[in-house]
């Protein structure tokens, strides 16, 4: 397994290699890992993901796959009227299943179709935004517990493409508040990062709302930085790992009438984080 390099963070292969132990200490080691031009099918790529840990479905269970319901459809494609797949997920800098108390591992994507412009994915370094916080910020934020729901703090819009993915009743119903640090050990790694301050973060424990999200943003702010992120292109068959404690990560909008395809499963933490 060749490893290349795409940035700062993030590494590509062209192939996935038979020993998973090179494959899981890459991926630690890199963020974000790309294996490009794959042929896999539906178990094919599941047995790939339940290599890191157990899948979680997603709470939006009309577009899970027919095959298998650990996987998630993302599309903006539609057969006989009706979306075969969840349209415009994350278009917004968040942390995968944040807005749960057993938070996600990894996140993995097999790329079906690939729109003639855009559907890039961004990336932003954790590690990296919570090591260039000054003393002082750190200091403050090192006890502070967020709590998090299930939605996107900076759009609460439902008509918006840029709303969390609008869950039904039911679904609504399924989702509570949780606790995460603000600068979070990883489980893993045992690195420190600044965890989730964009996306499902609403309030901070101890702390009057508004002072909360003021200095939520204060963080996304500096945690989004251009310094610290990360562009990637899909091609066809790409498969793509990314860790979720030490990464924030923003879809990107495309031209509704352009199609793209992917399948996604995500693998959760073991245990309470």
């Amino acid at each position: 397994m060749r490893l290349r390099k795409l940035g700062a963070f993030g590494a590509e292969a062209d192939e996935i290699s038979p020993d998973f132990r090179q494959v899981w200490d890459a991926f630690f080691a890199s963020q974000v890992l790309v294996f490009r031009g794959q042929k896999l099918t539906p178990s094919g790529f599941l047995g790939f993901a339940k290599q890191f840990g157990k899948p979680e479905p997603h709470v939006i269970d009309q577009f899970h796959h027919p095959e298998h319901a650990d996987i998630l459809i993302l599309s903006n494609v539609q057969k006989d009227g009706e979306p075969i797949g969840l349209a415009d997920a994350g278009t917004y800098f968040h942390t995968d299943y944040s807005y749960l108390d057993v938070p996600a591992r990894c996140t993995t994507l097999y790329s079906i179709q690939v729109p003639k412009n855009g559907g890039d994915t961004l990336f932003a370094d954790q590690y990296a935004a919570y090591d260039g916080l000054s003393s002082s910020l750190k200091t403050q934020i090192q006890d502070l517990i967020a709590l998090h729901h299930y939605g996107n703090r900076d759009d609460q819009d439902k008509s918006s493409r840029t709303v969390a993915s609008v869950l039904t009743e039911e679904q609504e119903g399924k989702m509570a508040w949780v606790r995460h640090k603000v600068a979070r050990k990883h489980p893993v790694t045992g690195r420190t990062a600044l965890y989730s301050v964009s996306g499902s973060s609403f309030r901070i424990e101890g702390m009057p709302d508004d002072e909360a999200v003021d200095l939520l943003d204060e963080l996304k702010r500096h945690a989004t930085q251009g310094k610290y992120q990360l562009r990637l292109k899909y091609g066809i068959g790409d498969v793509v790992v990314w860790d979720n404690a030490s990464l924030l990560h923003s879809a990107t909008l495309t031209d509704p009438a352009d199609p793209r395809t992917l399948w996604r499963i995500t693998i959760k933490e073991e245990g309470r984080s």
